[in-house]
């Protein structure tokens, strides 16, 4: 099975309790009714990124949906975190992309959405036989993939939050969700 499109999603939520903010997260992004199960980090080739909308609209409650996620719990009241999924694109629709995931404390959504676009970007890289200095700047590697012709898109999708005055429960998550 390959699926043919993927949409991008995420969310944040909380309650008194850490399975409940985690649901309430998945409420948040729009896919707590399904069966999720993780797969690793290959977008497959020709697979069609279509919005979140048109997406869930296109599965069924209960339904058994692979996909890319990461997710970030914590009751600490006012610490940052943020959980991300990136994805780089090759040129050729025939070779297949790649997504990574990661998540952090103390990262705005802005750190680690570049973090996850330049991890994802950089496995492209390497599979493709690019050549990059891996100590380079985010910004500087990026123009060399996108200068080469072989990388034509990276982007990400990012949720960041800060833990509850209170204390509640706090998950952020971002996903990648893949329709057959």
């Amino acid at each position: 099975m390959i699926p043919k499109k993927v949409f991008f999603t995420k969310g944040v939520g909380r309650h008194k309790e850490e399975l409940g903010s985690f649901e309430m997260a998945l409420r948040n992004a729009g896919i707590e009714k399904f069966n999720l199960v993780t797969v690793s980090s290959i977008f497959p080739p020709g697979c069609k990124i279509v919005s979140r909308e048109k997406g869930l609209k296109e599965l069924s409650a209960g339904e058994i949906v692979f996909c890319v996620m990461y997710d970030l719990r914590n009751c600490e009241p006012g610490r940052l975190m943020a959980a991300s999924v990136g994805l780089a694109l090759p040129a050729d629709t025939q070779q297949y992309g790649y997504l990574s995931e990661h998540k952090a404390f103390g990262e705005t959504e802005k750190v680690a959405g570049d973090y996850t676009e330049d991890l994802a970007a950089s496995m492209l890289a390497t599979t493709l036989g690019l050549e990059f200095d891996p100590d380079a700047a985010w910004n500087e590697r990026e123009e060399v993939y996108k200068t080469s012709g072989k990388i034509i898109k990276t982007t990400n999708i990012t949720q960041s939050a800060v833990g509850h005055k209170s204390g509640l429960w706090t998950t952020v998550l971002a996903a990648a969700v893949f329709i057959p």
